[in-house]
């Protein structure tokens, strides 16, 4: 199409190029020196140059136009209508070019993360460039948290260590089923030692024939981890965990399993929990039998690690029947033993919604302590690894919570859950929302506004004027929703949860043996305080004279006595009246008399009250005001004792560790002033000044002399008696 448009130009250019030619020697050229014969040959020669020009530009206009619009477009104008176009304008613009996410893997040891970046264009760099996202196996520490920018996003909370280890999450689950105990029993019965030393002791006293698992309270991959049957070997003084093992599992193929359950949370406030739908599901590698004294250290029988079970020699490498299969190939069997799946997972995502709202409060008291000024896109997003064991009757409990599982590939099985788990977790983080260059233009443009004041009168535009802009978290809430992949979104659902958020304040920390034995050293010197300010109140008030207070208390006896008169006059009378009357009446006429005996019992005790209460009211105004007297001793202020003692200690541990009592005692040797007592209580410095090999210090200037030997006499004022003259 193209080369016949150009064959038809350039044919169109040739005939006019010959008629122009033909036309121009046609010019009468007769009478050149007659004025008016050249000035109408100029006119005409005019007119035909002008003639020429119009049939050259409709001529190119409707070869251009063809191009333009095509042979077979309607739409096209016309050449006398349509304006001339440049070339240009008909050029595509150019996209402009999304700047390449960056990612920092310093510290992470896993190639499949790697390779799941690079798929996704990201670009690997060092810390101290601007990076987008940090992957670290580590926990995040406030220092690291405090210096990230707002683009970019690192793939742990600050504060998730609060369920990710075993001693936190060991406190915090106690905590909450202390109070939901109906919603809280997916968790073995656990204590942390040695705060709870004694509680286990007594438990397992009362329990002879439970087992107890043992962990270190902060280990991994099944270290340090053994069963036991009585809890008096283990040193009080030890760090560890301890738990009631379930001694009766589900059982498949007659091995004991769990489920490693991965779980994505994208942000904290509000909190949003992802469950991936594969996982991996471990065996043992022996044959389950009940506990006894013969198989508790047979971790191959009890542990389901795959750091332990790989060793063993019945470790089997198939993803239908093997030691490590899929979740997917787990609910097959159990969906062939008739178990209801729907059920079973809806209760494992019960558990994992109610472990992480039990540190819900500092995961949001931390996040917004340590990125305060993140409002383009989330600082943090998580994958947890949570471990699930089933009972006998497929009741799901927590094992623990690991803040970094394994993302090692070591088998087909691995490469296909853990890549996919990868892939459709960066898909959701939805890595291309914030652009890094606008976010540091803006801060720059902030940095530069503040310092020139030039934002202070912000010019007013009404309401009405704005449109609503659609925030950057409604944004990412969308595209979760949109981009879910193989995850199923487990939290929020509804009203469900909503009472277990409602934690009382004074809660968090309650409920272990630190907090209670600070809780009773406390009581105790708050009762002492009180004590001791009683009495020095006690002190302060001045003697009053007997004879008032024996006056108040004859008052008081013959009140007392009066009234005790008409009670017994009243009950009398009653008596006699009751006895001349019918049966019937005696009845109604003991109710009656129970109600006065009560009502006169009430009036005495009221009428008692009031006199104490005139009586003390009458002492308080009878009181002098307090005049200090010297010559009574003060009472003695614990926190003013207490800061004495102290000091004084101070000045005996600065007084012996510079080597002045030695001195000191050399010299009043030298002098002649010591006594025999001060010989035998202070003698032991004249013996070790004798052994001691070091070298001696001369204080040469007059003043540090005089200094020393000031700071000398008035420290050793108390402790030396000196001799009278």
């Amino acid at each position: 199409m193209e080369v016949d448009l150009q064959d038809t130009f350039l044919r169109d250019e040739d005939q006019l190029s010959q008629h122009s030619s033909k036309q121009t020697y046609s010019v009468p050229n007769k009478r050149k020196n007659d004025k008016q014969d050249e000035k109408a040959v100029t006119d005409q020669q005019a007119k035909e140059e002008k003639e020429q020009a119009e049939n050259i530009a409709s001529m190119l206009m409707r070869n251009y136009d063809t191009k333009l619009y095509g042979e077979d477009d309607t739409s096209q104008p016309t050449s006398r209508t349509a304006p001339i176009i440049p070339i240009e304008a008909t050029r595509k613009k150019k996209k402009r070019r999304r700047s390449q996410i960056s990612i920092c893997l310093t510290n992470c040891r896993y190639e499949s993360i790697r390779k799941v970046a690079s798929a996704f264009g990201m670009r690997e760099v060092s810390e101290e460039d601007a990076w987008n996202f940090y992957w670290t196996d580590m926990s995040v520490s406030v220092e690291r948290a405090k210096e990230m920018k707002r683009f970019q996003r690192i793939n742990h909370f600050p504060g998730m260590l609060e369920i990710c280890r075993k001693d936190l999450l060991a406190r915090n689950l106690n905590r909450m089923q202390k109070i939901y105990p109906k919603e809280y029993n997916f968790f073995p019965k656990t204590w942390c030692l040695p705060a709870d030393f004694g509680e286990a002791l007594n438990y397992s006293k009362s329990r002879k024939n439970k087992t107890f698992i043992i962990k270190p309270e902060c280990g991994s991959q099944g270290r340090g981890i053994y069963l036991t049957k009585s809890l008096k070997d283990i040193k009080p003084t030890d760090k560890l965990i301890c738990q009631v093992y379930l001694s009766k599992p589900y059982l498949v193929d007659g091995y004991k399993f769990d489920i490693r359950v991965y779980t994505l949370i994208t942000s904290c406030d509000p909190l949003r929990i992802f469950v991936y739908n594969e996982g991996l599901v471990r065996f043992a590698t022996s044959r389950y039998a009940d506990p006894n004294v013969n198989n508790t250290t047979n971790v191959f029988m009890h542990l389901t690690n795959y750091a332990l079970n790989k060793h063993s020699r019945t470790y089997v490498y198939d993803s239908e029947a093997g030691s490590k299969r899929k979740i997917s190939t787990l609910n097959k069997i159990l969906l062939s033993q008739g178990v209801d799946l729907d059920r079973l997972w809806h209760a494992i995502d019960q558990v994992i919604v109610k472990t992480i709202i039990s540190a819900w409060p500092i995961l949001k008291h931390s996040y917004h302590a340590c990125f305060p000024s993140h409002d383009m896109v989330h600082a943090c997003f998580e994958i947890l690894g949570f471990d699930i064991l089933l009972d006998h009757k497929l009741h799901p409990y927590i094992l623990e919570v690991n803040h970094s599982p394994s993302f090692h590939t070591d088998t087909q099985l691995d490469r296909e859950v853990k890549e996919g788990l990868l892939t459709d977790t960066f898909t959701m983080l939805n890595i291309w929302q914030c652009d890094k260059r606008r976010v540091l233009e803006e801060d720059r443009k902030r940095i530069r506004d503040r310092l020139l004041q030039t934002n202070k009168f912000a010019e007013f535009t009404p309401a009405e004027d704005k449109e609503p802009e659609k925030s950057p978290w409604q944004t990412q809430i969308q595209w979760e929703e949109t981009h879910l992949g193989n995850f199923r979104r487990v939290y929020p659902v509804g009203e469900q949860y909503a009472s277990l958020f409602q934690q009382p304040s004074g809660s968090l920390y309650t409920g272990t043996a630190s907090s209670r034995a600070r809780g009773d050293c406390t009581r105790m010197q708050r009762e002492e305080f009180q004590q001791t300010k009683a009495k020095a109140e006690a002190l302060k008030k001045p003697s009053q004279p007997k004879a008032s207070k024996e006056g108040e208390k004859k008052s008081i006896e013959e009140g007392s006595s009066t009234a005790t008169a008409v009670t017994t006059t009243n009950t009398t009378t009653t008596d006699k009246t009751a006895k001349t009357k019918s049966r019937a009446d005696k009845e109604q006429k003991r109710k009656e008399k129970d109600k006065d005996d009560k009502d006169k019992k009430l009036s005495n005790k009221s009428s008692l009250a009031q006199q104490m209460l005139y009586n003390q009211v009458a002492e308080k105004e009878c009181k002098p005001a307090y005049v200090l007297c010297s010559f009574e001793p003060d009472p003695i202020v614990e926190k003013e004792e207490r800061e004495r003692v102290n000091l004084l200690a101070q000045r005996d541990f600065l007084i012996r560790s510079y080597g002045m009592l030695e001195q000191i005692y050399l010299v009043m040797k030298k002098m002649g002033t010591l006594r025999p007592e001060d010989e035998r209580k202070y003698g032991v410095y004249g013996r070790l000044s004798v052994v001691s090999n070091s070298p001696k210090v001369i204080v040469t200037s007059p003043r540090l002399r005089q200094c020393s030997q000031a700071i000398s006499f008035s420290f050793v004022a108390p402790i030396f008696r000196w001799p009278t003259q």
